[in-house]
């Protein structure tokens, strides 16, 4: 039987990661250690999880013509993640990632989009090209690190081909808001569904109203992810809050993309929203205890496992 495929779209960085004993900005020269150059990027990391957990991966998107391609993909390649849909962009550079990993392991992220925000019309034919062949049962996942006119042309592409999109908001200010029920799913973090709602998010109910905003939008299931690693889901018959699971955090870079690609295979697989959230939170826990984004991914049966607990500490929340 043939698995079913997810399509990812959008960002592919190599990434440059390293760890410093202060808080970035508290003082003009910081020392680092544990420098590591691996791939990386919200929708190369939603492939690779996809891969892991033995669907049909298929990657979308834009590398440059340099040597930092082949550290953003090659081990996306190794990993069994179909790379035929990433196309080159002559004399530009590939994205590139600087994260900083400071003493409470929180991440900081600075980005140069570079040939991730170069589409012209051959590459978006491609793209459009690769959705309507999607094969079915499928699903697209995007985020917006790429141009607002090439999600919007994606999106409509997956609804004509009966495509479920699930989005992951970044940035969150290049997100169209007429582009809201074109989505089966959406999962910013708490920063990025305030600047969505253009509202102050500093609590639980804080989140829960939020999510509750996003559905009334046209959503069919809204997430909000939490900074303690927790998720307040809502769908159209219910609102649930998630508790982050006691893992030992390390660094959480690309917690939020492990979120969204276990997010997405769940309802890919058929769990209803609140069952999808408890992977992504899961899948996001779990990120956090290695090192690095792709390196640190866990598989189906720990993340599922770790689901399995955090849905019995699910509460329903009523705001």
């Amino acid at each position: 039987m043939t698995p079913p495929t997810v399509l990812s779209l959008g960002s592919i960085n190599a990434d440059f990661q390293m760890r410093v004993d202060a808080e970035p900005g508290s003082r003009d020269l910081l020392q680092a250690r544990d420098f590591a150059r691996m791939s990386g990027g919200k929708s190369a990391n939603t492939a690779f999880i996809a891969a892991r957990f033995g669907l049909r991966s298929l990657l979308l998107g834009r590398v440059g013509d340099d040597q930092l391609a082949e550290q953003a993909l090659g081990t996306l390649a190794a990993a069994g993640v179909d790379i035929s849909g990433v196309s080159q962009v002559p004399g530009t550079a590939t994205a590139v990632s600087i994260i900083l990993v400071p003493p409470d392991a929180k991440k900081q992220i600075v980005l140069a989009t570079n040939a991730n925000d170069c589409w012209d019309d051959d590459a978006i034919q491609a793209l459009l090209t690769s959705i309507d062949q999607c094969p079915l049962p499928g699903c697209i996942v995007l985020n917006c690190e790429i141009p607002p006119a090439v999600v919007r042309s994606a999106l409509g592409a997956a609804r004509k081909r009966g495509l479920d999109a699930i989005l992951d908001p970044s940035f969150a200010e290049r997100f169209e808001p007429d582009l809201y029920p074109l989505l089966r799913g959406i999962t910013p973090n708490a920063a990025e569904a305030g600047e969505l709602l253009d509202r102050s998010i500093t609590s639980v109910n804080d989140a829960a109203q939020a999510a509750r905003a996003l559905h009334a939008k046209g959503v069919a299931i809204a997430c909000v992810k939490l900074s303690d690693g927790g998720c307040v889901v809502a769908s159209a018959d219910r609102l649930d809050h998630i508790p982050a699971g006691e893992v030992n955090i390390v660094d959480t870079t690309g917690a939020g993309d492990a979120f969204t690609a276990a997010f997405a295979v769940a309802l890919l697989e058929g769990c209803d929203g609140l069952e999808a959230a408890a992977w992504g939170v899961a899948s996001a826990n779990l990120a956090t205890t290695g090192y690095g984004s792709q390196p640190s991914y866990q598989g189906r049966a720990e993340i599922t496992a770790l689901a399995g607990q955090l849905l019995r500490s699910a509460r329903t929340i009523d705001v």
